[in-house]
């Protein structure tokens, strides 16, 4: 016969292995096998815990997308968010006086001067001040200084004005090249240039370094803008030069208004295709209104 005592003398099963709903528990659900994952993991070979340890900071950055954040919350301190927060707003609001003098100004040599590529960079100069004015808005909420569904909304309205400007200007520099109109030259046209040129890529330079450090898709799409404004000012001087001396390149200052045009609405639309489909996925994240 058995002896009691040697039954009492078998060990335990590990409580662990018992139990159904582990102590790290995601979201309220217990593992599908009711088993800890942590004891799946210990289960693993090492080879196995390092790939997925690796596979997970692959795709951080889509993780905090879907949980309706910018990378940029992961990287920046609260105080240094918003920090870049308000440079961004400062720069936003230079940029708005900026362009828009040069704005009424490009307009004003445009039509004076029938020249596309002034025609263009007045087009430009303006979109640069509606594009300023929705970061302005993108920014104006503290809180939601690293809403994805905020920036992504940003992004649309700043696609849908890219491609309705890109019309316009393709517009205007198809019309001077079948009409055969050439620009005129003067002081003033040189001046306006010049001013263009220089600001606008200052601009375009703070928005790029500020739109790389908040992770924000409309504050570069906004420094895009203002580097394409920089280049249709200089362009602008450097076809007005040619002009002076090979009048028979008078077609040179509307096909950079029709090559300016349809680089704005190619950006216009790839904008638009990436962003449409991210604001339907994080709308219901938004949690910051």
């Amino acid at each position: 016969m058995t002896d009691p005592t040697t039954l009492e003398s078998y060990p335990v099963p590990d409580p662990t292995i018992l139990d159904p709903c582990p102590a790290a528990v995601r979201n309220g659900q217990c593992a599908p096998d009711g088993f800890s994952h942590n004891h799946h993991q210990q289960a693993k070979h090492p080879g196995q815990a390092e790939a997925f340890t690796t596979g997970q900071e692959m795709k951080i950055t889509d993780n905090v997308e879907g949980e309706g954040l910018l990378e940029s919350s992961m990287r920046l301190k609260p105080h240094e968010a918003q920090s870049y927060r308000k440079k961004a707003l400062w720069v936003s609001w230079i940029s708005i006086v900026i362009t828009l003098i040069l704005s009424v100004a490009a307009f004003t040599v445009s039509f004076m001067r029938s020249s596309a590529s002034a025609f263009g960079f007045a087009f430009e100069a303006t979109l640069d001040v509606l594009s300023s004015i929705i970061v302005l808005w993108r920014y104006s909420n503290a809180a939601a200084v690293h809403s994805a569904h905020r920036e992504y909304i940003a992004c649309v309205v700043l696609g849908i004005l890219f491609v309705l400007s890109s019309l316009c200007i393709l517009g205007k520099a198809l019309h001077n090249l079948a009409t055969k109109t050439p620009p005129e030259v003067d002081d003033f046209l040189f001046t306006v240039s010049i001013l263009s040129g220089i600001l606008c890529g200052l601009l375009a330079v703070a928005k790029f370094m500020l739109g790389r450090v908040l992770t924000s898709r409309a504050l570069i799409t906004d420094g895009f803008n203002s580097l394409v404004g920089a280049v249709l000012g200089f362009s602008i001087l450097i076809c007005a030069e040619i002009f002076k001396h090979h009048p028979k390149v008078w077609f040179l200052d509307a096909t950079i208004g029709v090559i300016i045009g349809f680089v704005i609405w190619a950006y216009g639309f790839k904008l638009l295709k990436d962003m449409v489909p991210r604001v339907r996925q994080t709308r219901n994240y938004e949690r910051f209104e």
